[in-house]
């Protein structure tokens, strides 16, 4: 499991954790049931405080990401979390948003984006084929 914190971006170390088991979780990198690192060891390979890998995996257990089973571990929920659902969804949309103002701002009205995406997605799919 490849995580990595950052003091640069002035987002706390405990919200870069659980947004980055998220996304692995929600893209099928982290598959249901498995087991995610002890406290300790994510702390010492991140080198960070214990309290706040424990204060992410609180948090992904209270938002259904992740189940704690005592004296086992921390494990990624079965049965597809509809919270992977919405953080796919929401990641999307803030991609969208950002191209939208960025059409905007380059003259493009939403037709010539729909024509363009549609346009770079059949040149994706076919080099995706290859």
């Amino acid at each position: 499991m490849q995580i990595h914190v950052s003091d640069s971006n002035g987002t706390p170390f405990y919200q870069q954790v659980v947004s980055q088991i998220k996304l692995l979780a929600a893209s099928g990198r982290l598959e249901p049931g498995e087991q995610l690192p002890p406290v300790r060891k994510l702390a010492e390979q991140l080198l960070i405080n214990p309290n706040t890998v424990a204060r992410a995996y609180r948090e992904l257990e209270a938002e259904g990401v992740v189940t704690a089973r005592r004296g086992a571990g921390v494990f990624i929920a079965d049965g597809g979390s509809p919270l992977s659902r919405r953080e796919k969804n929401k990641r999307l949309n803030d991609r969208i948003d950002g191209l939208l103002a960025e059409a905007t701002q380059l003259g493009f009205d939403l037709d010539a984006l729909l024509r363009l995406v549609e346009q770079r997605g059949r040149t994706f799919t076919s080099q995706q084929g290859e």
